[in-house]
């Protein structure tokens, strides 16, 4: 016998009619919604901001930092180190965090398949938090060895953030809004050198007394985001994907979107589309050499490996190193340089932000292409400009213009794109290992860069920023021959768009993205 709540109420009927007309005409289109934002802003501000943090912090407290290094060296050993010896130790501070980045892109494939990709997040921040506190202790404790220890640990965990969190994110995102996901880890990693930046001027924590405290700050975001990444969803499509355990990918994916399962079908129908095509493969797992050797995968790693180390060998590192030097030349006091160089970090991390709405417009194509041209040209014109700065009165404002359209240019395809296109780039099965290539190629690059510019400074001087433009030409033609454009498209299509290596002709598709 029915119960009297059986009985189909008309607005019962309603309800099963809109539900079932949604998953009968797709109607329903996944957008924003609040754990996809939360999973955003706790990433952006816990994860990749502490990484754009550590890269930028150290440079204005260096030679505080020597000093205690020096006379830690002379009370524990005595033995005082010469000019020679302390550079060489500042330096292996500096390239030590490098070398973490380098090891935890190839740790984050595993990490990311083997803890999952929300708990392999938070693996990375308990990191930061380890080095954070080993940087808070180590001047009261007389040890360099904390602060080496510390900066091979943040670099660890910068190295796992590149490789995890733009993952991460993109696979939480529905296909429309996965540009403007892909963008919060670079936007966290520039908002978070603009904040070292800044957090070093002697007003705020740059003072002698201060470094251990400035070198630490990050952690308290740090500290805010953990709890916060407890309570966010898992991707849904390493569970269905990776895990096949689709009732709890399921589960997950109707918490992250706040819809019922029965109106997710377009984010169920793509979730099936990648495991029929991980289904045409053999059941080996996709670990970062497997993905290194397989033919079909070869276009798009060196897709995103050009790309990710293409970033570095642009020398932005380079321009900003200069940055302060040519603002000097230009006329203004080393305060106000100082200030203008911060002014450049902060255009920096304005243009990721108009990024968020640009990507899902633009694509991903156009924006590259256009970036990685004319930064070459500016490079070229700055090597020049600085090349005569002292012929002319007004050179040192070209030099000045040169810096800051550079920087620009940069933000508006080359500083955002690279970190996340693997994920658009490689299913899900095999994405781990793409994105953990990237990630290692960027922190590769960044070592290259790093160790060679003082040599390539003292003997090209100027001349180093043409090498610079060199190598970006030569990635926009690379990326302009073979580049897809992968706004609307799955990651499936494109994978066929690329399956056959360099004879591959992406640019031949008919495939149009219409997200």
């Amino acid at each position: 016998m029915l119960d009297k709540n059986d009985y189909p109420t008309p607005q019962r009927v309603k309800v099963a009619n809109e539900q079932e007309h949604l998953t009968q005409t797709h109607e329903f289109k996944p957008g924003w919604s609040f754990y996809l934002v939360l999973a955003g802003v706790t990433t952006t501000f816990g994860s990749s901001l502490p990484v754009g943090f550590n890269i930028g912090v150290v440079n204005s407290p260096a030679e505080i930092i020597k000093t205690f290094c020096n006379e830690s060296f002379i009370s524990r050993y005595d033995l005082p180190l010469d000019k020679t010896w302390l550079n060489v130790l500042w330096s292996s501070i500096v390239s030590i965090f490098i070398v973490g980045g380098c090891t935890g892109s190839i740790l984050g494939s595993c990490f990311a398949d083997k803890f999952g990709r929300k708990y392999a997040t938070i693996i990375t921040n308990l990191l930061s938090i380890a080095g954070a506190i080993l940087f808070l202790f180590c001047r009261a404790a007389n040890s360099v060895e904390m602060l080496v220890l510390g900066r091979l640990l943040v670099g660890l965990a910068g190295g796992l953030t590149t490789s995890i969190v733009p993952m991460y994110l993109t696979e939480l995102s529905p296909p429309r809004l996965s540009g403007a996901m892909g963008v919060a880890c670079p936007l966290g990693v520039n908002a978070g050198v603009l904040v070292g930046q800044v957090m070093g001027l002697d007003v705020i924590l740059g003072g002698v007394d201060n470094w251990p405290y400035l070198l630490s700050v990050f952690a308290l975001l740090v500290i805010i985001s953990l709890p916060i990444l407890f309570i966010l969803p898992e991707s849904p499509k390493y569970l269905f994907v990776v895990k096949r355990n689709e009732p709890a990918a399921i589960k997950e994916l109707s918490r992250l979107r706040g819809e019922i399962p029965s109106v997710l079908t377009e984010d169920l129908e793509l979730l099936r589309e990648e495991v029929r095509a991980e289904a045409s493969t053999s059941g080996e797992k996709w670990g970062m050499w497997r993905v290194a050797r397989e033919p079909k995968l070869r276009l798009p790693l060196l897709l995103a490996c050009t790309m990710q180390a293409g970033q570095q060998t642009s020398g932005i590192n380079a321009v900003f190193y200069y940055s302060q030097t040519i603002f000097e030349q230009a006329g203004l006091s080393a305060r106000a340089a100082q200030l203008a160089t911060v002014g450049c970090g902060s255009v920096n991390v304005c243009t990721a932000l108009a990024m968020l709405a640009l990507l899902p417009r633009a694509g991903r194509r156009a924006p590259l292409l256009a970036s990685a041209a004319a930064a070459a040209l500016l490079l070229a014109a700055l090597a020049l400009a600085m090349a005569y700065i002292d012929a002319m009165p007004w050179m040192p404002y070209v030099c000045m213009s040169a810096v800051i359209l550079y920087v620009l240019v940069f933000g508006f395809g080359l500083g955002p794109i690279p970190y996340f296109i693997a994920s658009e780039l490689f299913e899900v099965s095999s994405r781990a290992g793409g994105m953990a290539w990237g990630s290692l190629c960027n922190w590769g690059g960044n070592f290259l860069v790093g160790m060679s510019f003082p040599t390539l400074r003292e003997f090209l001087g100027a001349g180093s920023f043409l090498l610079f433009s060199a190598l970006t030409a030569a990635l926009f033609f690379f990326q302009r021959l073979y580049f897809p454009e992968t706004k609307g498209k799955t990651p499936t299509q494109v994978a066929q768009l690329c399956s056959r290596g360099l004879k591959s002709r992406p640019l031949n598709s008919r495939h149009q993205g219409d997200a």
